[in-house]
């Protein structure tokens, strides 16, 4: 029960972490001022769209944290501790009980998104606009590519993807999962 608690809640964490970050932005993007746009204008936000949908929502989402986000809710149903349970968001996407490489970039990669953020924070309209719809895009993209995924890891007999946690060694061929507690 606590493992089905923790999948749920490690699940609607990020998905609130991504709606609450999509409202936000989406009320900067439609501040834009349309009617004074030029040519250019209209250019950075095509690229702008263009860009952020295939690097952040295909490439960055689709292909590569919303499988494993699924893969490591998935795991924590069955391998749950009572802190995996209390901090199921973080869990999930990889800041503890994660393999060495996937911790480092997780933290890199969160913090050069908040770097990236209060940069954006410093320009004007329309470009904050511009970019911030080209966020909206990518979120709303991940959202939508996280829920399909964790839709298949849990009405699927095999998921093909790995939830990145440490590996006991114990014999060149043993691969198997270390479910004890963090």
């Amino acid at each position: 029960m606590l493992g089905v608690f923790a999948a749920v809640w490690g699940f609607i964490g990020i998905c609130l972490l991504f709606s609450s970050a999509i409202y936000r932005l989406s009320g900067v993007a439609l501040e834009m001022p349309l009617d004074t746009f030029g040519w250019h204008h209209w250019l950075a936000l095509c690229v702008c769209l263009v860009f952020m949908g295939f690097a952040e929502g295909y490439r960055g989402f689709q292909q590569n944290f919303s499988p494993r986000v699924a893969a490591r809710i998935r795991y924590l149903r069955h391998n749950v501790t009572p802190l995996r349970a209390l901090l199921a968001p973080v869990f999930c996407m990889g800041f503890f009980h994660a393999e060495k490489r996937r911790r480092i970039v997780t933290y890199c990669l969160t913090g050069g998104i908040v770097g990236l953020i209060l940069l954006v924070r410093l320009l004007e309209q329309p470009w904050r606009g511009i970019v911030d719809a080209g966020v909206v895009l990518g979120l709303s993209w991940g959202l939508v590519s996280l829920a399909l995924f964790t839709w298949q890891a849990f009405t699927r007999a095999d998921f093909a993807y790995s939830p990145e946690t440490p590996c006991q060694q114990a014999t060149p061929s043993a691969g198997a999962e270390r479910a004890g507690p963090v």
